[in-house]
């Protein structure tokens, strides 16, 4: 009994340690909070549809625009973070702060490019309830990032602070 008392609690520790040098050791993965906001507000568009645009032709190409730009960005960020040999999901450790490309404008571009996703998507086919769970997300994301943010200080110090105070969060 007390072996087993002893392996649990070697367990605990690495898997504390294994998630210490992680950003978001969390259940709260932001791809799938933006892809469950967007699954329930089409739900709740299906249920009770809500515009909140006066019907335009415009509309479709307007959302599809922003798709393709949240495409591009977030393609252009991943690719950086590739680039600089550290990893993308937030689950896995940070070995490197990314000031290149999008990450010159924005310390956040990937949480950007799935905000910006959702929004044109809301746009696209005019629906209320995907831009008003798109509110929900962008408040768990500050949670999120927040998070995130101290894990980044921790682990790179000055050097994440110099970043911090030389770029935006979002834009």
């Amino acid at each position: 009994m007390a072996l087993r008392r002893e392996a649990r609690g070697a367990a605990w520790k690495l898997y504390i340690e294994a998630v210490s040098d992680v950003a978001n050791p969390g259940l709260i993965r932001p791809p799938l909070v933006y892809v469950a906001s967007i699954l329930l507000g089409a739900l709740l568009q299906l249920a009770a549809p809500a515009a909140f645009l006066p019907p335009r032709v415009f509309n479709a190409a307007i959302g599809a625009s922003l798709v393709v730009v949240a495409m591009a960005l977030f393609v252009s960020a991943a690719g950086r973070f590739r680039a600089a040999g550290t990893a993308l999901p937030a689950n896995r450790p940070t070995t490197a702060i990314v000031r290149t490309g999008p990450f010159r404008f924005s310390r956040n571009p990937i949480y950007l490019a799935f905000t910006l996703l959702q929004l044109g998507i809301a746009i696209w086919v005019n629906s209320l309830w995907i831009l008003a769970t798109l509110m929900a997300s962008v408040a768990l994301m500050h949670i999120v990032i927040a998070r995130e943010e101290r894990y980044l200080e921790r682990k790179f110090g000055a050097e994440y602070v110099a970043y911090k105070s030389s770029v935006r969060r979002w834009l």
